[in-house]
């Protein structure tokens, strides 16, 4: 990893830290900027992906795959936009149910590096399976007891969950490959 990304990651890390701390402190307000931000980064992602298809993409073998990825992104962005108008639990449970889609991501990208033979890749199957069964946990309490604070601060335990998860990797060693 360069030293680029382990700035950004550890950037990305701290802001998740702080909108936790944002999330706790006004757990009311919290939801609005939470869902915005989602909103706004999922609009720059499918805006990036789709640039990145007519730039280049389109040259290349599975370019018709960013441009999948890039009008689901926006889909989901234009989903999130029209979510945020609506009551504070749909919020929670759009963004518990996005939490747990990134973790059976990780969880997909773990089997994969197994399958690889990479050295890291118990650490991100463990994290995903932390981070769906802990969306799991809070929608299903969040439903049956009707508590939005306890959904706001299960929310900001996963979210620092995740947030230290990056920040570990960030520092954590990448091993290079030597060919002799």
């Amino acid at each position: 990893m360069k030293y680029w990304h382990r700035i950004k990651n550890l950037g990305i890390g701290l802001i998740c830290i702080l909108f936790a701390l944002t999330l706790v402190i006004a757990p009311s307000q919290g939801f609005y900027v939470v869902a915005m931000i989602l909103c706004i980064s999922l609009f720059g992602y499918a805006i990036r992906m789709l640039w990145y298809y007519f730039t280049m993409a389109r040259h290349m073998v599975g370019g018709k795959a960013i441009v999948y990825q890039g009008i689901i992104a926006l889909d989901l962005a234009l989903f999130a936009s029209s979510v945020i108008s609506m009551s504070k639990v749909y919020i929670i449970l759009y963004l518990l149910g996005v939490y747990a889609f990134s973790g059976a991501i990780d969880m997909l990208r773990a089997m994969e590096a197994k399958r690889f033979d990479a050295p890291s890749w118990k650490l991100k199957f463990v994290s995903g399976c932390v981070m769906v069964a802990v969306a799991a946990a809070l929608s299903i309490l969040g439903l049956f007891f009707g508590a939005n604070d306890f959904l706001v601060y299960g929310y900001c335990v996963s979210l620092v969950y995740s947030a230290v998860i990056r920040i570990v990797g960030a520092f954590r060693r990448t091993s290079v490959v030597f060919i002799q």
